[in-house]
This record gives C-alpha cells, sequence and structure tokens, in this order.
C-alpha cells in the first residue's frame, strides 16, 4: 500500500478543560499520513488537496475551540442552555462557561489527549476522502521547546474570526532580552506566573463574588459578532491585564513589567502566541 506524509500540516490552538490544571491552553502539530492505491495521477492524494481539504476539517473541528472530554464526572450541562456548563474541579474549586455552540467540542474520555482527538479527526475525515484512500493517521503534538514556555488561555471580543471565543488558548515560549543578552531567570518566572492562567482584561469583567467555602470568583462577560460569551472562574488561575490581550499587548505588558524590575536596562521580549508567531516589544 501506497503512503503519503505531510509534516506540520497545521497548527490548532485551542483551550481544554482538565480536572486538576483546570482550563489549559494548547497548541498542537498535526502531522498526517495518508494510505491508499495510486489515482490515476499517480497520486495517494494530490497535496494541495491535503492542505485544501485536511487541513480545513482539522482548523474547524478544533482551532480556537475549548475541547471538553465529556465523561468527566464533574462536568454539568444545562439540558436548557446549549454550551452551558459547569466544570467541577478536583480541588473543589469550578469553572462555568457559556458559549455559542462552534466555540466549543465534546469528546469522549475523562481527560483530553492527543490521541482521543486525534481518532475524533480521522473519522471525520475519512467520510470526505476519496475512495482510493484506505486510512489516514494523524499525529497531534507538541512544539519541543528548547526553554521557558507557558499555558494561557484568552478570549478576544473584538476579533473578527474565531479569536472572539472566550476560551482558546496557546502553548507558548517566552523570551526575554536585558541588554541583549538572554535573562533565563526572568523567562521562568513569567512561566511559572502563567502556568495555566486565564489572562483576563479588566473591561470584560461583570462580576466578582466569594462563595460559601470563601474562593473568590471572577465573571467575564461580552458579546462579539459570534454571540454572547461568560466565562467564571476562580480568581486564582487569572491574570489581569488592563488592556486586551492580543499578543502584541501581552508583549508590552510583560516588557512593561520587567521595565520596572531593570528600569536602567534594555529590555526585549519575545512573546508566542502557539508555534512559530507572536510579538515583539522593547522597552
Amino acid at each position: 500500500m501506497n503512503q503519503l506524509f505531510v509534516d506540520n500540516l497545521t497548527v490548532i490552538d485551542f483551550a481544554y478543560l482538565d480536572p486538576i490544571r483546570g482550563l489549559v491552553g494548547e497548541s498542537w502539530i498535526a502531522d498526517v499520513v495518508l494510505a491508499g492505491e495510486l489515482d490515476e495521477q499517480g497520486m495517494v492524494f494530490d497535496f494541495s488537496s491535503v492542505k485544501r481539504t485536511i487541513k480545513r476539517i482539522i482548523d474547524e473541528r478544533v482551532d480556537h475551540r475549548l475541547v471538553i472530554p465529556q465523561d468527566y464526572s464533574g462536568l454539568r450541562l444545562d439540558e436548557e442552555v446549549s454550551c452551558r456548563f459547569e466544570w467541577q474541579l478536583k480541588d473543589g474549586t469550578r469553572i462555568s462557561h457559556c458559549s455559542p455552540q462552534e466555540a466549543v467540542v465534546f469528546i469522549a474520555g475523562e481527560i483530553v489527549v492527543p490521541s482521543v482527538v486525534a481518532t475524533m479527526l480521522e473519522q471525520e475525515l475519512k467520510a470526505v476522502l476519496p475512495a482510493n484512500v484506505q486510512d489516514i493517521r494523524i499525529e497531534l503534538r507538541e512544539e519541543e521547546i528548547d526553554g521557558a514556555y507557558y499555558h494561557y488561555v484568552h478570549g478576544l471580543k473584538k476579533h473578527l474570526g474565531n479569536c472572539q471565543r472566550i476560551a482558546h488558548g496557546h502553548r507558548s515560549p517566552i523570551q526575554i532580552r536585558r541588554n541583549g543578552h538572554r535573562d533565563t531567570n526572568l523567562e521562568r518566572d513569567w512561566a511559572r506566573c502563567w502556568s495555566d492562567i486565564y489572562v483576563g482584561s479588566e473591561e470584560d469583567v461583570t462580576k466578582e463574588f466569594v462563595d460559601a467555602q470563601g474562593i473568590s470568583y471572577i465573571t467575564f462577560d461580552y458579546e462579539a459578532n459570534q454571540g454572547e460569551f461568560n466565562l467564571t472562574l476562580p480568581r486564582q488561575r487569572v491574570y489581569m491585564i488592563a488592556t486586551d490581550t492580543t499578543v502584541e499587548l501581552i508583549a508590552d505588558h510583560i516588557a512593561a513589567q520587567c521595565k520596572t524590575l531593570c528600569p536602567d536596562e534594555e529590555i526585549q521580549v519575545k512573546a508566542f502566541e502557539g508555534v512559530g508567531k507572536g510579538a515583539l516589544a522593547l522597552r
């Protein structure tokens, strides 16, 4: 049987819910292998069709969505409102979320793992591939990062595309230079600070409260062109900034904070948004 492979076909930037980590931002690289008989062109599948068909389905199904393991015992779905639910974490705190249906995707299992997401995508792709393609295998993997990185989740209500979804995220490297030299201590500090964090904008906050157990929560609420979005999180899992949370403004915020610590030195921040893209800020 003939096989065709495409490495690094796409990167899916998304968020998922975990019983311990809570709301997690993630970036997975997708590699694809197709197996089958050669068609009349002498191909298993035309490379341009791989990019047009397979990449599109992978992106539409997972990219910039919130992935929810539907078999987790701490998941409570609202039977009356689609895509409104509460997620009970193992530490007793909770996360609640409401959004348009296209902003979420439910998968089998109690936790999110690459193999389960890949299997879901493979099953959907088999339905649209030509008859000569007999098998498809998708590998979802994290980028190999030499240095500090963090997982963050955010939402950009002003964005006209899928970034407006209130709970999508990234796994991102961070590089900080002081006077032209890498400062790995600062990089590690930010990686610790932003470990599984929601980066929220102050103007999106509509409610702050303390529950009966004494746990502080914060609610973000906004309307974008895809619909209404609502998210409530434990305050300890949120990092607030005064602006929107685009990667440009995130880079500038980190640079400003580092400049406060090192006022007499030149600070350059290279903040990534997922794999191979991001923003630079100089202070």
